[in-house]
């Protein structure tokens, strides 16, 4: 039994280690492709890839999703604060569903929390946060965007698809997080009601 048990304990913890490492490459490429954007692309401002609807465009958003605060001296400072309680959650998450080997529910946490902390670092060291990638569809620009934002995205769209089509799989996970902590209270009560 013990055996097993460790056997199940050490692959979760390769499983943590594994999701970690891919949220530190993400978080590192996202960085990698703003710093050639800041070097290769801002002295020209935009760079056409395809005519009339793809491009690199340098642009400082000092906002979150869609310049969302980007005109309030507060809100770099609040986005921030945001950002880092939400990825620190986030990250909470991602471990405890990669303990128990829940690998969708894990790649969808490490995606959120890559594009999360991909783009805290932009706002603590920067002040803003740098986007590149510039969508035309005839006269509307789509907002422009960054790899950080496209892990968010993609994370999101991944966690919504496994609530909606997964539900047994995410409810385990639901589970795991608010019913131990019910029985632990319940286990308490007893306790105190049987002294």
């Amino acid at each position: 039994m013990s055996d097993n048990f460790n056997k199940k304990s050490a692959k979760g913890y390769d499983v943590c280690v594994l999701y970690t490492f891919f949220a530190i490459l993400l978080i590192t490429a996202d960085q990698l492709f703003k710093l050639m954007v800041v070097n290769e692309i801002k002295p020209y401002g935009q760079v056409m890839i395809i005519d009339n609807f793809f491009s690199l465009h340098y642009a400082e958003n000092t906002g979150s999703a869609f310049s969302m605060f980007a005109d309030k001296p507060w809100g770099i400072y609040f986005l921030s604060g945001v950002s880092l309680v939400l990825g620190l959650v986030i990250l909470i998450f991602m471990y405890i569903a990669s303990r128990r080997s829940m690998k969708m529910i894990s790649l969808a946490f490490c995606l959120l929390f890559s594009g999360a902390i991909g783009n805290l670092i932009d706002r603590v060291r920067l002040r803003y946060v740098v986007d590149y990638l510039r969508f035309d569809f005839g006269t509307y620009t789509f907002p422009i965007f960054n790899f950080a934002d496209m892990c968010a995205v993609i994370g999101t769209f991944l966690l919504i698809c496994i609530i909606l089509f997964k539900s047994k799989y995410f409810e385990e996970f639901w589970n795991v997080l608010f019913k131990r902590k019910k029985k632990e209270k319940k286990l308490e009560k007893e306790t105190e009601n049987a002294d």
